[in-house]
């Protein structure tokens, strides 16, 4: 009786000096700060305690100081929550470290949902629109289950504000604006549209869209370009650039920024390709003449013809990796030109680099520039933090000390694995077509499969000397076409070889 306990909960333990976080495995000379739930004994023989909401932890320290009698624990556990995805992806390679990044990812993505998807199990577990968009994919991917991607985009669409931008994050108590992630919003939109049979739920959302859409022009000048947009323009934690402030791309003088701006350009494009297929042509019309405008206008005014790159600000004066990624991204350079921006990026140190997050964005634009091949070198954060010990993925690029040890948008390596080396993705609304375009780096094999609204997709690949064996079997009632250095090759459902 009167024997009080206390369980404290924390994703790591700290170094008792300098307060850093460093291998997450190492216990002598750490300590433990975290969430707590206060326990008073009754002095009950059979007394039994449950937490009043869910915890997440990797440690649990159980402190206990007894009174005038002695107290006796029968027993300690817990009960594992979570939405209930199942994972039906699989993938394997000639280095075991991506199969352990990839259980890695899954792990972090799965305690990252519950009623909703959320950014963090620890923290805020809140379901923010940035890193949203990255969780349905990861669940279209892994498990081909749509349910919480569809009642995110209900969840955002119901969040906006009278003047047509969404919440930043929602369901939430109170109001908390990220301008940019309503752009992401039409992101999500466009990736259901591709990778799930069902156009007539992305039509219901059209109108919102427009309303979003309604609400940055408010904010262009006559030349396209946003201008003092307000609220938040969150886009990446940038470390070591102090121009980036709370995560804030810098703007020049005219209140204008390159990244805002090809953010937006890519919203409208996004925007004409649906309103052209499911909503209304005149809309599709504007946004396109309005995208033509604004591509003009961001060639204008931030190329810069010496450094053969975009710049963040007219003045060119800063430059990131974020930008020359969305210009990818939005089609502004192809072909030759869009290998050596995508080159450029990569070798220029003076560039703002992308956090462990906004490095989907980087590695899906090497893809589209050619340099899919890339991708496996560009692995360094995550391997970086499988040494450290890491069970799940870390918030930002602050190796020794990040906030959060479990973000469910550092998560990309289980869409990009499956996507990028394995080459799985969709060629047509609705996921109606498969494109298979592998990108195997240093691998001699690699194999998987990928969960589709048919059955399953399957692969293979094996090099035996100089020679490639593939195998891909496709679901009834599913073509598509496989891409092997620049050459196509017609894919039929059922089982497919190739030499």
């Amino acid at each position: 009786k009167q024997a009080t306990m206390a369980l404290t909960y924390a994703e790591s333990l700290y170094d008792r000096k300098t307060m850093e976080k460093g291998d997450r495995n190492a216990v002598e000379g750490k300590v433990i700060f975290g969430v707590k739930d206060s326990i008073i004994a009754a002095g009950d023989e059979q007394a039994s305690y449950a937490s009043l909401n869910w915890k997440t932890f990797r440690y649990l320290q159980l402190s206990v100081e007894t009174q005038e009698e002695p107290l006796v624990l029968n027993d300690l556990y817990g009960i594992y929550t979570g939405f209930p995805f199942q994972r039906r992806a699989t993938f394997a390679s000639s280095d075991p470290a991506l199969a352990k990044m990839f259980d890695i990812g899954w792990r972090t993505a799965r305690l990252c949902a519950m009623e909703t998807y959320m950014d963090c199990p620890y923290y805020e577990r809140l379901q923010y629109l940035g890193d949203t968009r990255l969780q349905m994919l990861v669940s279209y991917y892994n498990t081909g289950n749509d349910t919480l991607a569809r009642k995110a985009i209900c969840d955002i669409d119901n969040s906006r504000l009278a003047e047509g931008v969404t919440e930043g994050r929602y369901p939430a108590r109170g109001t908390n604006v990220i301008s940019p992630f309503s752009l992401m919003w039409i992101g999500m939109l466009h990736d259901y549209y591709m990778y799930r049979p069902d156009s007539a739920f992305v039509s219901q959302h059209l109108p919102g869209m427009r309303q979003v859409l309604s609400f940055f022009m408010q904010y262009t000048g006559k030349d396209g370009t946003l201008k003092d947009l307000p609220y938040w323009n969150f886009m990446d934690w940038v470390e070591r650039q102090r121009q980036w402030k709370m995560g804030v791309p810098p703007k020049g003088k005219d209140g204008c920024s390159a990244i805002l701006d090809l953010l937006l350009l890519r919203a409208y494009q996004w925007a004409t390709d649906l309103e052209a297929h499911l909503g209304n042509q005149g809309m599709a019309d504007g946004y396109r003449q309005r995208a033509d405008m604004l591509a003009n206008t961001i060639q204008r005014k931030y190329w810069d013809t010496d450094k053969q790159c975009y710049a963040d600000v007219s003045n060119k004066k800063y430059f990131s990796q974020h930008a020359q990624a969305l210009a990818i991204l939005c089609g502004l350079v192809k072909g030759k030109q869009a290998e050596q921006l995508a080159e450029c990026m990569l070798r220029d140190s003076t560039m703002a680099e992308a956090s462990i997050y906004f490095k989907y964005y980087v590695n899906r634009a090497l893809a589209k520039a050619g340099l899919g091949d890339a991708y496996l070198d560009g692995l360094g954060i995550w391997n970086d933090y499988m040494k450290l010990g890491m069970t799940t993925w870390g918030e930002d690029s602050k190796l020794m000390n990040t906030r959060s040890d479990c973000h469910a948008w550092s998560a990309s390596p289980n869409i990009e694995l499956l996507r990028t080396v394995l080459g799985i993705d969709t060629d047509a609304p609705g996921f109606a077509k498969v494109r298979i375009e592998p990108h195997l780096g240093r691998l001699t094999q690699a194999s998987g499969s990928v969960p589709h609204p048919l059955g399953m997709i399957r692969v293979a690949y094996q090099k035996k000397g100089k020679d490639w064996n593939i195998r891909i079997t496709l679901p009834k009632g599913l073509h598509g076409k496989f891409i092997w250095k620049g050459r196509e090759n017609e894919l039929t459902p059922g089982e497919n070889e190739l030499k």
